[in-house]
């Protein structure tokens, strides 16, 4: 970006520009586990100093730190814009470390002066990177498997060499590095396409709302690719000056990102998003996004986080402990995550729940939930050519495959070299068995079962037969009960009492529907497992109108007599992403 850049620290702007938003800044490491949340304390944007402050407990910075150089992300939120995110990552800033008080660190960052910077071999070759900063955007297409997957995600940066993307972290767990993607479709605002064979080099979460960043090299360029893609990448950073104003001879905005009617309509649709907003503790949702990351380590195949995993359970034991009402009510809203996560968690949340009550000094708890946390992780890794999404109505060889899924877990558990304790292997061997042999993998029968994994069985069930899966709708809470319970002793009856004893037949975190044409959720009940407080959210008879109030049972004659339990997404009330 060169002529009559003005004194400025690009960098520096762009990060200010970022902060005028609500925003969170996260420095990274790829051998750690979490990311550190940093608090801003100055910008300078002549001379780019940046200077952050860290608060740790147990973590040593030094471990964050690449022989005295910090990596971070700067996300925003941009609710009332097209675009409702936007991310800029800061590669190897030279940092100084000074400790400030005994948990708490000041880091002072000496911010590249340019926004566009060298890039790597591990990523696009040695050439220039282009951040889209300042609202720029372009959207890509990624055909995981010929014909049959296609990913949708937004640019990070590029370069002549390759591109960085961000795509929906439920969407990434297809991909792995050194993996061969047969199409990549970049797409820029004006409607101009560019197509490439690629390679994936690395993959990393990115930001804290569900994202990873996935290095692309493209490869074997024609002289008409290699030709567009300079092209493109000039535009690119012509663009990126003109936003930041670093050059007065640029007026006006490249042709490349002059937004036609089409991206003008799939923004809108992208901002506008759900409707409904629930009040989802961030708790369970962070459950969900900490157990998909934990599984791109698994299948990356380098070392097993099992602090991601141990941290999760705690967690939920922690809420449960806390308030068991408010966990359910929340697991109730995890309706947008992949089916594999959903059901792990919800699972992993009942099972802390009913062994707390059962003996809440138990020394199973613990490891028994970082089992049913990790008991469908295998799942994902079997995605193939074969078997290339596990969101799809499956043909009966695709659901023979997906039934290796256990075995195919604890092989990987194997090969990086972690061996789960004796209760935390019980439940990845058994919890798809069945009493009556008729489970997989190994067809055990009752005898050979505990009952913690009888116990697991049920909630497994339960869960499995109230939410919609290859095509079936949920079922109501009673009809999965009657179902279980006829089941020819695949399950302990007893069990499955205690059970509906535990959670009633509305249980909490259920959608009712009132005879007053009114859609509420159930936030608690009584002994017998009747509601006495409900959220209501819906009037039927005035379907482009949301309600947001809380009633208990003195006023339910306000909306009528509790006629079912349905299912939301009849309803289109689904949970925005946090």
């Amino acid at each position: 970006m060169n002529g009559n850049s003005r004194a400025t620290n690009l960098s520096a702007r762009v990060i200010r520009s970022l902060t005028q938003y609500p925003y969170k800044l996260s420095v990274y490491s790829d051998s750690e586990d979490y990311p550190l949340e940093a608090d801003i304390l100055e910008i300078d944007q002549d001379s780019g100093l940046l200077i952050l402050k860290v608060q740790l407990n147990d973590i040593d910075i030094e471990r964050y730190s690449n022989e005295g150089k910090f990596s971070f992300d700067i996300e925003a939120t941009k609710p009332m814009t097209s675009q409702s995110r936007e991310v800029y990552s800061v590669y190897s800033a030279p940092t100084k470390i000074l400790k400030t008080d005994t948990f708490c660190y000041r880091l002072e960052c000496q911010l590249p002066v340019a926004l566009s910077s060298s890039g790597s071999e591990s990523e696009a070759g040695r050439s220039i990177r282009v951040p889209f900063v300042l609202g720029m955007h372009a959207s890509v297409r990624l055909e995981v498997y010929r014909h049959s997957l296609i990913i949708n995600g937004l640019i990070h940066n590029l370069s002549i060499g390759g591109c960085l993307l961000e795509v929906p972290i439920a969407n990434s767990i297809a991909l792995t590095v050194d993996q061969l993607i047969p199409g990549l479709t970049l797409e820029f605002p004006n409607g101009d396409t560019f197509f490439s064979k690629g390679k994936i080099r690395h993959i990393r979460p990115i930001g804290s709302q569900g994202y990873t960043a996935i290095g692309i090299q493209f490869l074997d360029l024609n002289a008409v690719q290699q030709e567009a893609i300079y092209k493109h990448v000039s535009e690119s950073e012509r663009e990126a000056a003109y936003r930041c104003g670093t050059n007065k001879k640029i007026t006006n905005h490249s042709p490349l990102f002059i937004t036609n009617n089409k991206d003008k309509e799939f923004r809108q649709s992208q901002g506008q998003g759900g409707k409904m907003k629930p009040t989802i503790q961030r708790g369970v949702a962070e459950i969900a996004n900490q157990i998909q990351i934990g599984f791109l380590f698994i299948k990356a195949g380098t070392n097993f986080r099992e602090k991601i995993f141990y941290d999760s359970a705690d967690r939920l034991i922690e809420l449960a402990r806390r308030d068991r009402k408010a966990l359910l009510y929340d697991l109730s809203f995890l309706l947008l995550e992949p089916e594999w996560v959903r059901h792990a968690v919800q699972v992993a949340g009942q099972l802390a729940d009913m062994l707390i009550t059962q003996d809440p000094h138990s020394p199973q708890i613990r490891e028994a939930v970082v089992g049913a946390l990790m008991h469908t992780l295998g799942k994902p890794l079997l995605i193939s050519e074969d078997l290339p999404t596990l969101d799809t109505h499956m043909t009966p060889s695709q659901r023979k495959i997906l039934k290796g899924h256990s075995t195919t877990l604890l092989k990987r558990l194997a090969a990086l070299e972690w061996s789960p304790s004796p209760v935390c292997l019980d439940v990845l061997e058994n919890a798809n068995e069945r009493l009556d042999g008729s489970g997989y993998p190994q067809g055990k029968s009752a005898g050979s079962l505990s009952t913690l994994v009888k116990t697991l069985s049920i909630i497994k069930a339960v869960n499995k037969l109230t939410h919609g899966r290859n095509g079936n709708p949920g079922r109501p809470p009673l009809d999965a009960y009657r179902w279980i319970s006829g089941a020819s002793g695949a399950y302990d009856k007893s069990i499955l009492v205690e059970y509906i004893q535990h959670y009633g037949l509305y249980p909490i975190g259920s959608l009712a529907k009132f005879s007053g044409g009114y859609l509420a959720w159930i936030m608690e009940i009584d002994a017998k497992g009747i509601p006495m407080k409900v959220a209501v959210v819906k009037n039927l008879n005035f379907l482009d109108m949301n309600l947001s109030y809380i009633l208990v049972a003195d006023d339910f004659p306000q909306i009528g007599k509790l006629e079912e339990v349905v299912n939301p997404l009849n309803y289109g009330l689904s949970p925005l992403r946090v």
